[in-house]
């Protein structure tokens, strides 16, 4: 028989992670089959070694190349070749719970949600001061916004949860993942369920580790890196907007204007001590909370450390606005979100 579910898990680079994350997936307890499809982006670091010698010893793992190295790729592969009715996507940078698969098909079920998923525990990725400052901006309201899944919430609909775990026939009903879209892709398809009628479900008991940029350099560039394409992401999927994303634009975009337009009038400078001020007693705020756990000197650290954060994210939103005017983005030179789809915007359904 086929197995129930298949576990997808793209990934390019990954040897430090990828046999503690395998080994946690192929532990996962269940009364039913399950496939893992890893879909490898042609690593050069031994990933492929890695998993090579682990298909040798778990008849269930299969291997995909993705030379494309882009994840929705990736996922519309392993998607096409699946047994499973149900589909799982996982995350190569994190480890699992060995309840994990059963509980999300259980909410999955249970719901009759088209996707589920549950609460990132978002951990450093090394024992360093900065592994843990990134830790504690992208674990505090301050940082991430309203991200539930991020933050832990109530059982119940969200528009977004991590990675997911989907009924195969969603994608027959609403299409694959947009190939268009390097980063965002996940966010642009769950939004995708909401437009036609579907609904995202968190479970806070479905939990994963997660491990972050161990730098706050790479979390800077992280961030203006997802915020571009965040930017690219609302020409092809509108219904993806999101306020928290445009937001750090916005307050980039308003200080900006202030300092120059100061030399008019000093009226904006007043502007732009209205946006700074609450915005500093709430950074402090939240650093003195965030910073519980950790020496205390992290408190006089956040704060700016946050600044820095918005500052990098306001920046990538604002560059790829300014690229999309000049139509110098990837998205705007393929008219399919995957071949054979037909349409430049094929959503939302009707």
């Amino acid at each position: 028989m086929p197995p129930a579910v298949s576990v997808v898990i793209p990934c390019f680079n990954e040897a430090k992670h990828i046999e503690s994350c395998l080994e946690s997936v192929l532990g996962f307890e269940s009364e039913f089959d399950f496939e893992v499809i890893v879909v490898e982006g042609m690593s050069t670091d031994g990933t492929r070694d890695i998993l090579s010698r682990l298909a040798e010893s778990h008849g269930n793992l299969r291997i995909l190349d993705n030379p494309a190295r882009v994840v929705p790729v990736g996922m519309n592969m392993a998607i096409r070749e699946a047994q499973g009715e149900t589909i799982l996507r996982l995350d190569a940078h994190a480890d699992y719970p060995p309840n994990y698969l059963t509980l999300c098909v259980e909410t999955l079920r249970r719901t009759g949600a088209e996707n589920v998923g549950g609460v990132v525990v978002t951990l450093p990725r090394e024992d360093s001061i900065q592994a843990r400052l990134v830790q504690a901006i992208t674990t505090s309201k301050m940082g991430v916004g309203n991200s539930a899944f991020r933050l832990g919430a109530k059982e119940g609909p969200v528009d977004t949860v991590p990675f997911g775990c989907f009924p195969r026939s969603l994608f027959d009903r609403i299409g694959l993942f947009d190939e268009r879209l390097v980063r965002h892709q996940d966010y642009e398809f769950n939004r995708r369920i909401h437009v036609s009628g579907g609904k995202v479900w968190l479970n806070p008991k479905i939990r994963v580790n997660y491990y972050n940029q161990p730098t706050i350099r790479g979390l800077y560039r992280q961030a203006a890196y997802s915020a571009k394409w965040d930017t690219w992401s609302w020409l092809v999927a509108p219904y993806a907007f999101t306020p928290r994303h445009g937001i750090p634009g916005v307050f980039v975009l308003s200080l900006f204007l202030s300092v120059v337009l100061s030399a008019v009038s000093k009226i904006f400078l007043v502007l732009a001590a209205v946006i700074l001020i609450p915005y500093v007693i709430l950074a402090i705020l939240s650093a003195v909370k965030a910073s519980r756990g950790n020496p205390w000197w992290t408190a006089f650290l956040l704060p700016p450390l946050y600044m820095g954060y918005h500052v990098a994210f306001g920046l990538g939103s604002l560059w790829g606005g300014l690229l999309l005017a000049f139509r110098f983005t990837p998205v705007q030179l393929v008219r399919e979100p995957w071949p054979g789809a037909g349409r430049y915007r094929a959503w939302p359904p009707r």
